[in-house]
């Protein structure tokens, strides 16, 4: 039995989206496109049999990746947190760097990730050294050009 993984209400409505999409939309596209590629007579020589097997593997194996993802999932709504201010998983803080600009992070996890959107992972530098720590605090992660420091100007449950 493997450890829970946290997730956010948005990513586990994500997963669950994709995991309808995959097993509406695209898996029964698949088995039409197989049976098609089928009727093209000999199997040993067909590109498209051969590509349509391959996609259907592709498919089954991301359901099945899912599917675990969602089973495995410790479902974490951050609007019903009552953390006292302090940053934990799914918390929005407002940082500012010091000697630099001000940016909005959102903690989550793993899957959920992306930086582009403000999003970053529990187990990324930045999230750890947030993790319990207030508004009004510094934060010192290290990274790859040495420590940054960041002061927590907010920390928001949305």
């Amino acid at each position: 039995m493997s450890a829970k993984t946290p997730l956010t209400v948005k990513g586990a409505e994500l997963l669950r989206a994709e995991l309808h999409e995959l097993k509406t939309v695209q898996r029964p596209a698949i088995i039409t496109a197989i049976a098609e590629a089928r009727s093209h007579g000999d199997l040993s020589e067909n590109a498209e049999y051969a590509a349509a097997k391959e996609r259907q593997s592709f498919i089954e194996g991301r359901i099945a990746e899912v599917e675990s993802k969602i089973s495995n999932a410790q479902i974490i709504d951050p609007a019903t947190m009552d953390a006292d201010g302090r940053c934990v998983f799914g918390a929005t803080v407002d940082l500012e760097e010091v000697g630099g600009g001000t940016v909005t992070y959102q903690i989550v996890g793993d899957d959920e990730a992306d930086i582009k959107l403000g999003k970053i992972s529990i187990s990324s530098p930045i999230a750890r050294a947030l993790i319990g720590k207030y508004a009004g605090d510094v934060a010192e992660v290290q990274a790859p050009g040495g420590v940054r420091e960041y002061e927590i100007l907010d920390v928001r449950y949305v």
